[in-house]
């Protein structure tokens, strides 16, 4: 299986900078080994070590691959803090986090079975990423327009228009105009062996 994309080798940006150890930790403690969890993922065992060991920046598709198979969110990966089980999210506590060109923000809250984000995905950024996983997917277009792949099929979805899914079908998620689109973003998280990523050439390859 080909790797997903992530940063450049050599220093991680700050606000990524505790990735490393919990990525560590919360592999231990769902009593994965290196080799099992990497599958999970579609990374080959050392580029995960690389990512566990502070040597790769991981890409916000990759945290989201991360934090399924463990179980948790990407804000729990980061090492942000919320109030456990506080049903509101004010919009002056939350702040923009970047990955992968991606830039996003935790609206949900922590401990839940689903994570919420609102997401800026840039043109070209990732364009060609397919992704397969369990569970199911919502999304809402806010801004700009989304070119969303869903199996063989590809739509094109304006300010307004949302999608709901099954995380199984193949998808990717690509802006359609030069100012990139905005989100919102919900999907479950789910533990399973059945989690995969897959890149552009592969999908390619299967038709899509």
């Amino acid at each position: 299986m080909t790797e997903l994309p992530d940063g450049p080798a050599g220093a991680v940006p700050e606000d990524l900078s505790t990735v490393a150890p919990r990525l560590r930790d919360l592999r231990r403690r769902s009593g994965l080994t290196l080799e099992t969890a990497a599958r999970l993922v579609g990374l080959s065992p050392a580029h995960l070590s690389r990512l566990e060991t502070n040597q790769r920046q991981p890409s916000l598709p990759m945290l989201l691959a991360l934090a399924r198979t463990y179980g948790t969110t990407v804000s729990d990966l980061l090492g942000e803090t919320a109030a456990e089980r506080d049903p509101i999210v004010r919009a002056v506590r939350t702040e923009p986090s970047e990955a992968g060109g991606w830039t996003y923000w935790t609206v949900g809250g922590a401990g839940r079975a689903m994570q919420a984000l609102r997401v800026h995905v840039p043109q070209r950024a990732q364009g060609e990423l397919v992704r397969v996983h369990p569970g199911e997917e919502w999304l809402y277009v806010l801004e700009g327009r989304l070119r969303l792949t869903l199996g063989a099929a590809v739509h094109v979805l304006d300010p307004g228009d949302a999608a709901h899914f099954d995380s199984l079908t193949p998808h990717r998620i690509a802006a359609a105009a030069p100012g990139g689109v905005v989100l919102l973003f919900v999907h479950t998280l789910l533990q399973s062996g059945a989690a995969e990523l897959c890149l552009g050439d592969d999908a390619r390859r299967r038709g899509l």
